[in-house]
């Protein structure tokens, strides 16, 4: 049976609250918040944390750090550990200012950081691989669409990419949000889950016909075939039921949408897999949008609406979240930069020279 200590468990509970309210943070991060917690009062045995020396903190680190990953074989990657910690230390820097918690000092907090060696790896930007937009479209290509299951995963890919709208909105919309025939869409915040909350309206960007044409078939298989309607999910969970052999197999559509953002990472995990392709995830496929933005060598206001579309308010977080540029693309643009400087510099060259020959010229 779990121990517990009430008085510890109480002020997590207020401070999971007061996060919520005034944090504004989503239930998964308040869950990771609470489970570092739980880590930490599991290792001092659920002493009270108005007993919390800066010992604790010292002896948690170093257990942390010979933790093995059970899935990896490995230790904790130093951005779990920095996850973790960052968590504690912002927990104990609102418990010393709470009744029956002053001895605790604000600076005892500052015991959960890391090394500065060790925060800057943990929070090191890295290459994150992205798909090119032809390995998609060859994704697209190679999937079955003999039964109403494989047509429907095929189109949430296919819809995505038109779109970029993110896994949790994908899994909310319904019928009535997208306008196939004006290429839009619109994510209402008060029935689509949007991240922040925010609504979004956007239209489909230009990626070909492939993608178009699977979306396009796959609203008119909803709405004339399977009589779907407007409130009626774009993307419905399969229906499970027997087979001839006694198999539990799917056999349609319910009329709910997925479940959770896991059953479309299922998806492309089957679809990237099936067409021989490393696996990227449903959010990457931003990140190829932003690479297609790159190719076309978009003009300042085509930069903005592209942006405005993946439903960012400033140009810079599209640039910054989803435009970094893979090494050896990034070792291409700079090699063109350097030709190109040297055939300037070389063409200066000969201009001094042809203005030295006609000033010698000139002077005889």
């Amino acid at each position: 049976m779990r121990r517990i200590n009430p008085a510890n468990e109480k002020a997590k509970r207020d401070y999971l609250l007061w996060l919520g309210a005034t944090g504004r943070k989503s239930r998964a991060t308040l869950d990771q918040v609470a489970a570092a917690i739980d880590s930490f009062a599991g290792s001092t045995r659920h002493a009270d944390f108005r007993t919390f020396r800066p010992e604790q903190a010292m002896s948690y680190k170093q257990r942390l750090a010979e933790q093995i990953n059970p899935a990896t074989g490995k230790p904790l990657a130093k951005a779990t550990l920095h996850g973790r910690l960052t968590a504690l230390k912002a927990f104990f820097e609102w418990l010393c200012r709470e009744p029956g918690y002053r001895r605790i000092r604000y600076s005892d907090a500052a015991y959960f950081n890391l090394t500065a060696n060790e925060a800057r790896i943990a929070t090191a930007a890295r290459e994150q691989k992205t798909p090119s937009l032809e390995q998609v479209l060859a994704v697209l290509e190679a999937l079955p669409a003999d039964t109403i299951v494989q047509r429907r995963d095929r189109a949430l890919i296919a819809f995505i990419l038109l779109t970029g709208v993110r896994n949790s909105a994908a899994i909310t919309l319904r019928l009535k949000h997208v306008d196939f025939a004006r290429g839009q869409i619109s994510q209402d915040a008060r029935e689509v889950r949007t991240k922040g909350a925010k609504t979004v309206e956007s239209v489909f960007f230009p990626v070909g016909d492939v993608p178009h044409r699977i979306v396009g078939d796959w609203i008119a298989e909803l709405t004339g075939t399977l009589l779907f309607g407007p409130d009626d999910p774009l993307f419905p969970a399969a229906r499970i039921g027997l087979d001839d052999e006694g198999r539990f197999l799917p056999v349609g559509l319910k009329r709910e949408g997925l479940a959770s953002t896991a059953a479309v990472c299922a998806v492309f995990s089957k679809a990237f897999a099936l067409a021989g392709l490393p696996y990227h995830g449903p959010h990457s496929l931003r990140r190829t949008l932003m690479r297609l933005a790159f190719a076309l060598d978009l003009t300042p206001r085509e930069l903005k609406a592209w942006s405005q579309n993946l439903s960012h308010a400033k140009v810079m977080t599209s640039l910054m979240s989803y435009g970094q540029l893979p090494f050896d693309e990034q070792a291409g643009v700079m090699a063109g930069l350097g030709e190109a400087t040297m055939g300037q510099r070389s063409n200066e060259a000969l201009l001094r020279e042809l203005a030295d020959v006609v000033a010698r010229h000139g002077r005889a």
